[in-house]
């Protein structure tokens, strides 16, 4: 008689969890209840390749995964799955440190002091500039595998610290090579009308010369989809910034905004262009959540932002409740959020607006997914990204009861277990 071979069929079977948290059936937009949330105890992930076969009661799970032939991962002792995090928001390649801003901030030096001594963003801007290629990748891939330890599996990162063609094509490129070094997406962004540069002519030519000969770069090179814009007093005014936000358009790239950091309008805008996400929001009023509630636009609150600059949180209560999609993310950048800990500032996000657990979950998995325009990950259901993590834990409400100190004990990324430092 012969011998059959054990073939690998691609599927694993992986659990039991003591609670599997789906995201399934919950709203896009607006508030959620805690007891909206599906809890499933005793449950498991079948797993076929990169992709969630399907989920279930562990006991029925372990009999499909017989019949498949799966590789089963059990597990001993109790733990909590949830989505792999999604960062929607960050600035993580960027070479120099500015904590002596920090120092001068919580001295009571302003922003425009703190600028005219050398610091600000134009400081980052001078290091990143010095800084060649390949030292960008080894720090973003740094702080990739940071945030990946941390539970975040898919990462946004933003150019912007070059302010020239050539630097902020240095930074794609730094952008794009990092992600082929980490196991966590990247999703890149150009942000190139972050300031006007201190060696521009105007910030009207400025911006001209990025729509012109940037952009078909990014294009040609498929650096990125993505265009972003800080729309501020000192950064780009209203009517520099719309030639810009209408040439990204009208070349197919997805747009969002930096909107209603410091004084508003830039929600307004977000609306008439209707971009996908509209981030930061802290000086936004009723007037701007109403508007924003009727749009497709999605929120980003950035605690992380309000925590370094020591400033308010944007309101995420009143958001939710006019029926605004909201995500949250980490904003970790040298300035204002180096603290980088998309759970930690989430979770304290949350204490102060008086969020649900499921929303804040929501906002940093399904929800800021679709601020980056991905609809493959951020739930647990068949034919979504296999991106979880396993916390040891025996309740997902212990996750943000610790704000941010209880970490995930494993991380898997695409089917597989991620074996990455805690720390950088």
């Amino acid at each position: 008689m012969m011998k059959t071979e054990n073939i690998n069929t691609g599927f694993s079977l992986i659990g039991p969890f003591s609670q599997l948290i789906t995201m399934a059936s919950l709203p896009d937009k607006g508030a959620i209840r805690d007891e909206e949330i599906t809890v499933l105890e005793n449950a498991a992930l079948l797993v076929k390749d990169d992709i969630i076969y399907c989920t279930g009661s562990y006991d029925t799970l372990k009999k499909e995964a017989k019949a498949l032939n799966a590789v089963h991962v059990p597990l001993t002792g109790k733990y909590v799955c949830v989505p792999g995090f999604v960062d929607a928001h960050t600035h993580i390649c960027f070479a120099g440190t500015r904590s002596n801003d920090y120092r001068m901030r919580n001295a009571g030096k302003t922003y425009l002091e703190i600028s005219a001594t050398g610091g600000g963003i134009w400081d980052t801007v001078n290091c990143t500039r010095k800084a060649e290629q390949e030292e960008l990748v080894s720090l973003t891939v740094q702080r990739a595998e940071r945030h990946l330890a941390e539970g975040v599996t898919t990462i946004e990162v933003k150019s912007g610290y070059g302010l020239s063609v050539e630097q902020e094509l240095k930074m794609l490129r730094a952008i794009q090579q990092a992600g082929e070094n980490t196991r966590a997406d990247l999703v890149a962004t150009c942000l190139a009308a972050h300031i006007s540069p201190k060696d521009a002519e105007s910030p009207t030519a400025y911006l001209n010369m990025i729509t012109e000969t940037l952009f078909p770069i990014i294009k040609n090179e498929n650096l990125c989809n993505r265009i972003d814009a800080f729309i501020e007093e000192n950064a780009f005014g209203h009517e520099d910034i719309k030639p810009y936000l209408k040439k990204a358009k009208e070349m197919g790239f997805d747009i969002t905004i930096h909107a209603d950091q410091f004084t508003c309008g830039g929600s307004a805008l977000a609306v008439e262009f209707q971009v996908l996400s509209a981030d930061h929001l802290e000086a936004s009023t009723a007037v701007e959540i109403e508007m924003l509630a009727k749009s497709e636009v999605i929120a980003v609150a950035l605690p992380g932002a309000s925590i370094g600059l020591g400033c308010k949180f944007p309101f995420v209560r009143k958001m939710l409740d006019a029926g605004l999609a909201v995500a949250i993310a980490s904003d970790w950048n040298p300035g204002s959020a180096p603290i980088g800990d998309l759970l930690c500032t989430a979770s304290i996000l949350g204490a102060f607006e008086k969020l649900s657990n499921a929303e804040v979950l929501a906002g940093i998995t399904y929800r800021a997914a679709l601020a980056l325009g991905l609809k493959d990950r951020g739930k647990l259901e068949a034919g979504m990204l296999a991106d979880f993590n396993l916390f040891e834990t025996n309740s997902y409400h212990e996750i943000f009861y610790h704000q941010g100190k209880l970490k995930p004990k494993y991380v898997y990324k695409r089917g597989q277990k991620n074996i990455t430092p805690n720390s950088i």
